[in-house]
């Protein structure tokens, strides 16, 4: 029997009005103390300062270069602030990174609707949940072909977050994504350089204007998704059928301030000494290969997507986990360059995106990112991470986050 093709449109509304579970809203609430503290360390380190500068519209939104401005403007650069370090969370169903295209704009239409911030973490996880699912939708040719799930799929899941917040009718939401579906974009060519942060701005901003121009009374194509000449059509998407599903509670956290698809290896051999290796061999699923195998970066951003390079930290003993590790003068180091040399990478289809074999000198590592972690490991995890981060101001964001005070909590982005 012939299956019906999957109503997305119909999915992502469903994902806009759902109740989210209390388990998956309190990993949304550890996720967004991970953004927020990667949104600060990306102000101060991302290099993104005079970009924010030239945005000056005033407006109700926090932004984490201290300015307080337009809605769209505080998504679009906290979004982009945020993804500066690479260093912010992942879903693996779809290679995207949910939290900072859906976050940013569910932040910045909070605060122009003053609610609550236990309401806006429901609307990023419904967004994040959308997202995932659009990605999902559009399959992983959508990705693999060149274009960033995060940048794509992560504008549909902005829009249905700042759609719940605006409190947009089901035909209105129907018009936010129409509009959002000739809006979203962002390429892989970006990676390694300023334009992939871009992306996630950019899907945020997406998100907000969708949603706030639906509201205006702007409709659009009734099926901008799924119909003829729509994104999914256009953008190469598969049009898989995609049941509605809770996912963010397997989101991925990054532990090292690099590309994901390089942690599985990093964890494969953190307890292996390195240094007086004569090769070492990476066996890594075929999708990473034009994601993060640069053979020879010479920024620090390029070094975040490199095998060879973390491996040659790694065997220095630089810490991987430590953003200032990633810098230009240490992609440049003459040692770490000539040691980058012993480092192969293999296509290997037998393994999964979350799983790393290495051989080292002939005796084999492995590691999956898949096994399983505890809500109170990946809570102690993050809150060390946010700490190393931001300092003590990461307690007083989750104290925040904890009291559902969404005016404190982005005052604490900023101060």
């Amino acid at each position: 029997m012939k299956q019906e093709p999957l109503d997305i449109t119909a999915l992502l509304l469903d994902y806009a009005r759902a109740v989210p579970p209390r388990d998956v809203h309190d990993v949304m609430r550890l996720c967004v103390l991970d953004w927020a503290a990667c949104g600060m360390a990306g102000h101060q380190e991302g290099g993104f300062g005079a970009w924010a500068a030239t945005f000056t519209s005033p407006g109700p939104a926090t932004r984490f270069d201290g300015h307080i401005g337009a809605v769209a403007d505080a998504a679009l650069v906290n979004g982009t602030l945020s993804h500066a370090l690479d260093y912010d969370d992942t879903h693996f169903a779809h290679i995207g990174h949910p939290s900072v295209a859906v976050i940013p704009a569910a932040l910045a239409v909070a605060q122009m609707r003053a609610v609550g911030l236990a309401d806006m973490v429901d609307a990023a996880l419904v967004g994040a949940e959308a997202s995932v699912a659009m990605g999902l939708w559009l399959g992983r040719g959508h990705y693999q072909i060149g274009f960033h799930q995060t940048a794509t799929a992560g504008a549909f899941g902005a829009t249905v977050a700042a759609a719940r917040l605006l409190a947009l009718d089901p035909d209105q939401t129907r018009h936010a994504l129409g509009l959002c579906a000739t809006m979203a974009s962002g390429l892989k060519s970006q990676f390694g350089t300023m334009g992939k942060p871009l992306n996630a701005g950019l899907a945020a901003r997406t998100g907000v204007e969708a949603a706030m121009w639906a509201r205006s009374g702007m409709t659009s194509s009734q099926d901008g998704l799924a119909g003829p000449l729509g994104f999914g059509e256009t953008h190469h998407g598969a049009g898989a059928n995609v049941p509605f599903a809770w996912r963010m509670g397997v989101v991925s956290h990054k532990f090292h301030a690099c590309c994901h698809g390089l942690h599985a290896t990093l964890e494969a051999v953190r307890d292996v000494p390195l240094r007086d290796a004569r090769q070492v061999v990476v066996h890594t699923h075929p999708r990473w290969m034009s994601v993060c195998n640069q053979p020879a970066p010479d920024t620090g951003l390029g070094a975040k997507f490199s095998y060879a390079h973390v491996l040659a930290m790694a065997a220095y003993g630089y810490d991987t986990g430590d953003i200032a590790a990633f810098s230009d003068a240490r992609a440049q180091d003459a040692d770490l360059v000539a040691w980058r040399g012993r480092v192969h990478v293999i296509a290997d289809k037998g393994l999964t995106e979350m799983q790393a074999r290495v051989v080292v000198d002939g005796v084999a590592q492995s590691h999956d990112l898949d096994a399983p972690l505890s809500f109170e490991v990946r809570q102690a995890r993050i809150h060390a991470k946010a700490r190393a981060l931001v300092g003590a101001r990461a307690d007083e964001i989750w104290q925040a986050i904890d009291a559902d005070d969404l005016q404190r909590f982005a005052q604490l982005l900023t101060s």
